[in-house]
């Protein structure tokens, strides 16, 4: 037991909040979380953790002292891994938006489990908000503009997307050919996980994007919902191309606008900005621009 895997045990209960989630996420027993933690706050000669039943915070000086071990930890990483290539090993938490996680990931998935072996994936599926530190979740993978600014995204792909709608609701309503047109239509509304507002439809006009409210009496929050609520003929949506391809091949949904295109949807992992991007998170992230990248070459 060194003063390296001291700092890397406080830092992760401080982050978890908690001794027993520490000790499962570093896969060490939980007497052996204790004693470093005991060790360590008598050569420091100072507290820096309060323990109640049902919660752990950090003191004034367990905050300091946090900060300096997340600086001294990415340091001492970074130095190690210039110096040596060595195969990325340990846990590694994830969290992926669904659709692109059933579409894009698990099909590849053990082809990357093959090549990196010594990793062991955990694998969570939300398109909420996750609060990665609280969470002990290493990074994410979502869609959409990077809202949190307390988060590092690394871009891994640009998705085509299209404005569509059912036979149905295109025989009731008509078939708008212009912007003007459009106006009079009604959409499924998609709430942000981020902020809870609607998201506009946007269009691309010459070189200018168009941002359009229209008017709708369904509201949604998950991908899947809001595929589902163009298909029963409820309004115009925009979704990534590859989640609608079959839809518009057999003709349960038609291309609305086609000539004026929404604006690719960013795919990007995202981790925090205070952590130093470990070498497994690295590889993980090289590998879905991999898995993209193929996708956009079809």
């Amino acid at each position: 037991m060194d003063r390296f895997q001291e700092m890397q045990v406080f830092v992760r209960i401080a982050e978890r909040r908690s001794f027993t989630q520490a000790a499962d996420d570093l896969q060490i027993p939980r007497a052996t979380v204790t004693n470093l933690m005991k060790r360590l706050e008598e050569r420091l000669g100072a507290r820096l953790l309060e323990r109640t039943t049902r919660s752990v915070r950090l003191t004034h000086d367990g905050e300091a002292h946090y900060r300096r071990c997340v600086r001294l930890i990415a340091d001492l990483e970074e130095a190690e891994g210039s110096f040596r290539h060595a195969e990325p090993k340990g846990l590694l938490r994830v969290n992926l938006q669904g659709t692109l996680a059933r579409h894009f990931i698990m099909p590849g998935l053990p082809a990357f489990m093959e090549r990196h072996a010594q990793i062991e994936l955990h694998i969570g599926e939300d398109d909420r908000l996750v609060d990665l530190v609280r969470e002990g979740v290493d990074c994410v993978l979502r869609a959409g503009t990077l809202q949190d600014s307390s988060m590092i995204g690394r871009r891994v792909a640009l998705l085509e997307q299209v404005t569509v709608a059912s036979p149905a609701y295109l025989a009731l309503e008509g078939v708008p050919d212009d912007l003007e047109a459009l106006a009079s239509h009604r959409a499924v509304n998609y709430l942000s996980s981020a902020t809870g507002r609607v998201l506009p439809l946007e269009f691309t006009v010459g070189d200018r994007i168009e941002s359009i409210e229209l008017r709708a009496t369904v509201s949604v929050t998950g991908v899947e919902l809001y595929t589902q609520a163009a298909l029963a003929g409820l309004g115009i949506v925009q979704v990534p191309r590859y989640h609608v391809d079959d839809s518009l091949a057999d003709g349960r949904l038609h291309s609305v606008l086609p000539d004026l295109p929404p604006p690719p949807m960013p795919i990007s992992v995202l981790y925090p900005h205070n952590r130093q991007l470990s070498a497994r998170v690295r590889v993980f992230a090289d590998w879905l621009t991999e898995i993209f990248a193929r996708h956009n070459g079809r």
